[in-house]
């Protein structure tokens, strides 16, 4: 599975940490930023967006908080940004609505954003009736 994976300076470092852990698991696509020096979240957000969709992979991208990258994620056409909070509400992110794309803050526990990765990455859409008539609602 290919991995898009991106940040803006504030959400830099732990993109990094995500990348390292990933690293041997997945393909990693990184699109920037690539350093901590100051960028704007929009930007990167829409290229995860952007090639998560064009590519049918999943996506991760971290800023600050995540909540502005999630904004702008969902602006993409065919994207589906989740920013959970918990390890059910990332599971459910992909079990009910099918997220492709996961938003992440650097102010976020560390050990539970890298347990929402690996559960994101890991849980399939149930494919339910009611979801994919939601999905369809959302487009």
């Amino acid at each position: 599975m290919k991995i898009i994976i991106g940040s803006d300076h504030a959400g830099f470092r732990l993109k990094q940490e995500i990348k390292k852990m990933l690293l041997n698991k997945y393909q990693i696509e990184d699109v920037g930023a690539y350093s901590e020096e100051s960028s704007d979240y929009p930007i990167f957000a829409k290229k995860v967006a952007k090639k998560t969709v064009s590519s049918g992979s999943k996506g991760i991208m971290v800023c600050k908080t995540g909540i502005g990258s999630c904004m702008a994620v969902n602006k993409v056409k065919g994207a589906r940004g989740a920013l959970p909070y918990s390890e059910k509400s990332a599971r459910l992110s992909r079990e009910h609505n099918n997220a492709n794309v996961l938003c992440l803050g650097q102010v976020m526990d560390k050990k539970l954003a890298k347990k929402m990765v690996n559960i994101f990455l890991k849980t399939k859409f149930s494919e339910g009736a009611r979801h994919k008539r939601r999905i369809k609602e959302l487009e």
